[in-house]
C-alpha cells in the first residue's frame, strides 16, 4: 500500500511517500480500515519532533485520525460492526491506504456525510465540547475567549460557545478575521498584538472560560484574561512551545483555575464522559449546530508540505490527506 513514513524526529521535511508498504493486519479489538480521508492535526506535528507524549519513534507510518471503511476484523471484537460500515475514529498509520482502528472508538460516519466531512467529530469537536461543557462549565451570558480561532478546534468552540449563549472572544492572525467573524465570533483580535491582554480587559473586564491551545505565546495573557478565582483556563494544546506556572503565579498573580485536556486520556480515563461528549455532538448535528466538515483535502503525497504549513501557522481549518491521490 501507499504510505507516509516518518524517517527520523527533525520535523515534516522527513515525512516521505512509501510505495509499497506492507498492509497492516488488525489485532485483538480491532478493525482493519480502508482510508478514506485522514485528519492532519497539530499532534501530527509534535510527532514528527518526538514531542509528543507516547508518541511512535521513527520511523513510522504518520496519522492518526481517518475516517473509512471496515474491510476486516481482528478477534475479540465485542459487537462488531458490519464489513461495509463506514468508520471515524483513531488509530495508528492513517496517513496509508489502510490502517487499523482500535474497534472501541470506532464510530459510524453521520448518515449522508463523507469521509472527510466526519474528520475531526471524535477529536476537534470532542475536544472542543469537553473544553467548554464538562471542563469549562460554560453558562448563557458569560464570556469566553478562544485562541487559535482559525484551526480545526478553535472554528469548533467559536460554533459551539455562540450555540451555548455565550460572548465569543476569538484570537487569530489578521489574514483569517474574515473567517472567525463568519462564525459568529463578537470580536476577533489580533493574536500577535503587544497589548492582547490589555485589549481583552478593556473589552470584558475579564472572562469566563478560556480556550488555551498555543501555550508559550498566550498562556500568560489566558491567565491574565481570565476572571480571579471563578476564571476556567482549559488548557489543551501548545502550538507555539511549552511554557510554566509557578505557584507563586497562581496565588499572587493569577488565582485563576487550570484545567488540562487530552481528549484521548480523558476517553480513557473516563469512557462514561467521553460517550457523553459523543451524545451531545449527536444533538447537535441533528440541529444542524455541527454541520458536515469541509476540510481542504489534499494528496497523500502533500503530507509533508501540509505538515509544515501547520506548523508555520499559514493554514487554516481542517486539514486532509486523501491516500488514493
Amino acid at each position: 500500500m501507499r504510505a507516509l513514513v516518518q524517517r527520523s524526529r527533525r520535523g515534516p521535511k522527513d515525512l516521505t511517500l512509501a510505495p509499497d508498504q506492507s498492509c497492516p493486519k488488525p489485532g485483538p479489538g480491532e478493525y482493519l480500515i480502508r482510508v478514506g480521508a485522514a485528519g492532519v492535526n497539530f499532534a501530527d506535528v509534535m510527532q514528527t519532533h518526538g514531542s509528543y507524549e507516547g508518541g511512535p519513534m521513527a520511523p513510522y507510518v504518520a496519522g492518526f485520525e481517518a475516517a473509512g471503511e471496515i474491510v476486516g476484523f481482528g478477534p475479540d471484537i465485542a459487537s462488531p460492526l458490519q464489513l461495509g460500515t463506514r468508520v471515524i475514529g483513531v488509530g495508528r498509520g492513517a496517513f496509508a491506504q489502510y490502517m487499523t482502528m482500535p474497534a472501541v472508538g470506532a464510530r459510524p460516519v453521520p448518515s449522508g456525510w463523507s469521509d472527510a466531512a466526519a474528520l475531526g467529530l471524535v477529536l476537534n469537536w470532542a475536544t472542543a465540547t469537553a473544553a467548554l461543557k464538562p471542563l469549562g462549565k460554560t453558562r448563557p451570558g458569560e464570556t469566553v475567549l478562544v485562541h487559535a480561532a482559525a484551526g480545526g478546534v478553535g472554528q469548533a468552540a467559536v460554533r459551539l460557545a455562540r450555540h451555548y449563549g455565550a460572548r465569543v472572544i476569538a484570537t487569530a492572525s489578521p489574514a483569517k478575521h474574515d473567517i472567525v467573524k463568519a462564525l459568529g465570533a463578537d470580536h476577533v483580535l489580533d493574536s500577535r498584538r503587544p497589548d492582547l491582554a490589555a485589549e481583552v480587559a478593556r473589552l470584558t473586564g475579564g472572562v469566563d472560560v478560556v480556550l488555551e491551545s498555543v501555550g508559550h505565546a498566550t498562556l500568560k495573557i489566558s491567565l491574565a484574561a481570565a476572571k480571579p478565582f471563578i476564571g476556567r483556563v482549559v488548557v489543551f494544546g501548545a502550538a507555539s512551545g511549552d511554557t510554566s506556572v509557578s505557584t507563586h503565579d497562581l496565588v499572587f498573580d493569577h488565582q485563576v483555575q487550570i484545567k488540562g485536556l487530552h481528549i484521548g486520556a480523558l476517553a480513557s480515563a473516563v469512557p462514561s464522559l467521553y460517550q457523553s461528549l459523543l451524545v451531545e455532538l449527536d444533538g447537535l448535528i441533528a440541529l444542524g449546530v455541527y454541520p458536515p466538515g469541509n476540510p481542504h483535502v489534499h494528496a497523500l503525497a502533500a503530507g509533508s508540505s501540509v505538515l509544515r504549513q501547520l506548523e508555520s501557522g499559514r493554514s487554516s481549518g481542517k486539514h486532509a490527506l486523501d491516500p488514493w491521490r
